[in-house]
């Protein structure tokens, strides 16, 4: 038995140069894995040595992230305590050029609800790179650490002056 292969007929895929529709799709089958609840940080590289942050929930991830923001500011954590907090629930992944950093939103509010904090010499660390980083600048370092950075859409998508 034999068969033969036959040319397609009707729209067939093309090269272009705008490569959004790849980078939705790639969005899309990186967050459809996901549990519920999950707040999603994903970092796509680019060829020219950028990189573009996207920021994604998946299903009941928006109302629960911007609940556990609300129960963190509300407790005054800092963005000390977010990336303590974070690190110690996330799991990261890569595909391809894109990079994801995932947040289950459950385990993070637990920990918010409990009061865990920043240990004080990652704070001093914290600090010291902020301090550093405005030196490099030009600025003079600023006291304190900015507050929580957000696992809700609501502070992650604010616009900042």
């Amino acid at each position: 038995m034999s068969s033969t292969l036959t040319p397609a007929t009707g729209n067939t895929l093309a090269p272009t140069g705008d490569p959004a529709p790849v980078v939705q799709a790639v969005l899309a089958s990186i967050t459809a894995g996901r549990p519920p609840e999950t707040y999603l940080r994903i970092t796509e590289h680019r060829p020219d040595g950028g990189a573009k942050i996207w920021h994604a929930w998946t299903e009941g991830g928006q109302p629960l992230g911007d609940q556990v923001d609300q129960h963190a500011l509300a407790a005054g954590l800092d963005a000390a305590d977010w990336l303590h907090i974070g690190e110690l629930h996330s799991e990261r992944s890569s595909r391809g050029r894109f990079d994801t950093e995932a947040f289950p939103l459950r385990p993070i509010l637990a920990s918010v609800r409990n009061g865990e904090r920043c240990p004080d010499h990652r704070r001093a660390g914290v600090q010291s790179f902020l301090d550093a980083a405005a030196r490099q600048v030009g600025r003079r370092p600023v006291p304190g650490i900015p507050r929580w950075l957000g696992v809700g859409p609501a502070l992650v998508n604010r616009k900042t002056p």
